[in-house]
């Protein structure tokens, strides 16, 4: 999944507070000092966030959004809010709003879309990631493939699913999320040689990980060898021992 849009925090409170000091009769400066008080806001909401403190991140992002609400930065902070906080109504309310402001913006709309793909609007969710993924501007097209590629699988379209991993591998062949997607859906589809070049080319470059173990296992499990399944087995028992793929294998075992 990609990862938040990031706020520059360069601004200080000591900045806020001189700005909003400087009061003025301008119709003009009032606004600027209003969004530049916003903009601090948000950005000390999502420090807050980050570090858990929910209570701050809710007072910082909630001053934010009543300042200016009228930027897709200090609605998408408002959206990881109340993501966060459980409120799905409000969250989707300010993401909604977030790409309404964005003006194409592919961060937002890749920020959004997780959002919808998770909460379940994958229609909506891959719409935005493709639109993220076709912007020129946008630096990590490949990430947006996959993503797309991810609500379309769990919308029940693998092919539609494979096109975009295929194409997230275009643009970044090393890729390793659109590998491992593109190796656990041939081992669905009953493409099991498919399935290990895929997951052969991921554990070559990407984190081992107990998905991509318990995979492998049962991708070797299904063309016979017993030797390299049992290799992931024992990796699977030793390097993650509390992982719920390790259960899953366990139960397997058990069950012959």
């Amino acid at each position: 999944m990609t990862r938040p849009i990031s706020f520059c925090f360069a601004a200080t409170l000591a900045m806020v507070a001189a700005v909003a000091a400087c009061t003025s009769s301008s119709p003009k400066v009032t606004a600027e000092s209003r969004s530049k008080a916003a903009q601090t806001n948000a950005q000390l909401g999502m420090t807050y966030l980050h570090q858990g403190n929910l209570a701050a991140a809710r007072d910082r992002i909630d001053k934010a959004v009543e300042q200016d609400p009228r930027t897709p930065e200090t609605q998408m902070a408002a959206g990881f809010l109340y993501d966060r906080l459980g409120d799905d109504r409000k969250a989707q309310s300010h993401y909604d709003q977030a790409v309404r402001l964005a003006d194409g913006n592919p961060e937002v709309l890749n920020n959004a879309a997780v959002f919808y793909c998770r909460k379940g609007d994958k229609k909506r969710g891959e719409k935005l990631f493709l639109e993220a993924a076709g912007n020129a501007m946008y630096r990590t097209p490949a990430a947006a493939y996959t993503n797309a590629g991810r609500c379309a699988r769990a919308d029940g379209r693998p092919a539609d699913a494979e096109s975009y991993f295929r194409k997230a591998l275009a643009y970044q062949p090393d890729q390793p999320d659109a590998l491992l997607q593109m190796a656990d859906l041939n081992h669905d589809g009953g493409n099991d040689f498919q399935a290990r070049a895929f997951l052969q080319r991921y554990m070559a470059i990407g984190p081992v990980n107990p998905q991509a173990l318990w995979l492998g296992y049962r991708i070797e499990r299904k063309l016979g060898d017993s030797t390299q399944s049992q290799e992931y087995a024992r990796r699977l028992r030793t390097e993650f021992a509390t992982s719920a793929e390790t259960r899953e294998l366990l139960e397997a075992e058990q069950g012959g």
